[in-house]
């Protein structure tokens, strides 16, 4: 039987949380949360913005939700659990994730232990300013390059352009600056988030939706906009940005 999308998206979140178990209360209920409550994560698979992508970078992947999502589809998918108007799923070949954060990259390695022997997962703890990002398919960076400053987010988004082969696709959401009372609570959530997690933020380097459109095709991508709030009171943009 071919599942409704809530339910499917709701039994998807509890099997691609269930990895985190290994790692402690804290990281399981935190991944139950995140990928729940996050419209982004649904939408990658409803949209079909992976599909046909085998190898993913994602930069600043935290405890490695985004990996933990997409083996999770791909397994569902086998299993004939499929929403029929959704696009194919993912079959990525391997997922390199990057994160800043030590604690975060050995919950990664925790709870996909089987995938990282396995060579279809890595982790690594390194600065985005500074890692190497290989080859790609697809890079997905998910509010994160607001981190750093204006320059080294464009640093970081040509040496993107770079590892990525032709045709290649950016998922990148974005808090548009320009969006008012919206953005202002996206930022407030940020600072809360990032602190339970153990992040100390200082200065945020937000751009408006103009601005992040402008520098994407200048470095000759082709860019298309999405709506990534739904279901929440943020001002949040996802990037499809191809090559």
């Amino acid at each position: 039987m071919n599942p409704t999308p809530s339910h499917f998206i709701q039994k998807l979140v509890e099997r691609a949380a269930a990895r985190y178990r290994r790692a402690g209360r804290y990281p399981w209920h935190f991944a139950k949360g995140k990928l729940g409550g996050d419209p982004a994560f649904a939408a990658l698979l409803a949209y079909g913005l992976l599909g046909g992508r085998t190898r993913i970078v994602d930069i600043g992947c935290g405890q490695g939700l985004l990996t933990a999502w997409l083996l999770a589809a791909e397994d569902a998918a086998s299993e004939g659990q499929w929403p029929q108007d959704w696009s194919m799923a993912p079959q990525a070949f391997h997922v390199h994730g990057i994160e800043l954060m030590q604690h975060d990259v050995t919950r990664a390695q925790q709870a996909m232990q089987a995938e990282v022997r396995g060579g279809r997962a890595s982790f690594a703890a390194a600065d985005m300013c500074a890692a190497d990002f290989g080859s790609a398919d697809a890079v997905v960076i998910l509010d994160v390059l607001h981190y750093v400053p204006i320059a080294a987010q464009d640093e970081v988004l040509r040496r993107v352009r770079d590892a990525l082969a032709p045709g290649g696709v950016l998922l990148l959401r974005i808090g548009d600056a320009g969006a008012g009372l919206p953005f202002k609570i996206s930022n407030w959530v940020d600072h809360v988030v990032n602190t339970l997690r153990g992040h100390r933020l200082g200065r945020l380097y937000c751009r408006p939706l103009a601005e992040w459109q402008r520098v994407l095709e200048s470095l000759g991508f082709k860019v298309q906009a999405q709506p990534m709030s739904k279901g929440t009171p943020f001002a949040n943009v996802l990037m499809v940005a191809q090559l």
